[in-house]
């Protein structure tokens, strides 16, 4: 049976209520912009997070604005035992899944691959690869229908010198997104990405903080986009709002650039 859509008002169709998601790498920049705008479209959200402190003090805040239940617990995206936890926690204190965000990643650093550390390219790869792979298997195993929300990047889609490990890791998670929606399609799971481009968060700020050093007017660079201007956490958590309801109903195997652009050229 087609869903009539069409017959569904705005408000329903970007309507949260009921829904019961989770977020990854929610204390802080684009993970917390996005449980607060999920929760104030009317899920209930658990957020997750290394920063356990952090994790909670965002849940508390974002349940006292939204009055949404809003939980957290902490999570280690390169453990796999921190993954199925947090996810029997959301079925056993929520109910359900029908919403999973990963947005928890690494960042990547500056300089030659000449000079990359097996250590670092491996736990890159551990937590931006693996570790979000077994997030959105996790996710599907406890859902009945639903969405899986990965992060991406632009460098997703093209490559950049001093960052080659990171690219990789990217590129995998656009491979992992369309792959998946192939798989969890017939279960009326859709799966989908966003690509952020220039993004000022905290994360991005201490990772450009040495070339800040070396007197880098960073956020002069960041800010040379087709729109002038940098872009926010919730300039991403908007899309991923959008993606996460009804209004996207018939999106699936998509990666979104959120990039003011910068794929254009």
């Amino acid at each position: 049976m087609i869903p009539d859509y069409s017959s569904r008002t705005l408000d329903d169709l970007t309507s949260l209520v009921g829904k019961r998601a989770v977020v990854t790498g929610g204390a802080q920049g684009i993970g917390a912009a996005t449980v607060a705008r999920l929760a104030e479209a009317g899920a209930d959200v658990l957020v997750t997070d290394i920063d356990e402190v952090g994790a909670a003090a965002m849940a508390a805040t974002v349940a006292q604005q939204t009055g949404r239940k809003v939980i957290s617990t902490r999570i280690d995206i390169g453990d796999t035992s921190t993954i199925v936890a947090a996810a029997d926690l959301c079925v056993e204190k929520l109910g359900g899944i029908e919403i999973w965000v990963n947005n928890a990643g690494i960042y990547p650093t500056t300089g030659p691959a000449i000079d990359a550390a097996d250590d670092f390219v491996d736990r890159l790869m551990q937590i931006n690869v693996r570790g979000n792979f077994a997030c959105a298997r996790e996710a599907a195993r406890r859902m009945n229908g639903g969405v899986i929300v990965n992060l991406a990047s632009t460098t997703g889609f093209r490559a950049a010198p001093g960052i080659s490990a990171y690219v990789m890791s990217k590129h995998a998670v656009v491979g992992m997104t369309k792959s998946l929606a192939l798989e969890f399609g017939p279960k009326n799971i859709r799966v989908v990405g966003v690509a952020p481009g220039p993004i000022d968060t905290p994360g991005v700020q201490d990772q450009l903080a040495p070339l800040k050093a070396a007197g880098l007017d960073v956020g002069a660079r960041m800010s040379q986009t087709l729109l002038g201007r940098a872009g926010q956490a919730d300039d991403v958590a908007r899309v991923i709002l959008f993606l996460a309801t009804d209004m996207a109903a018939w999106i699936t195997g998509e990666v979104v650039a959120v990039d003011a652009g910068s794929l254009a050229g």
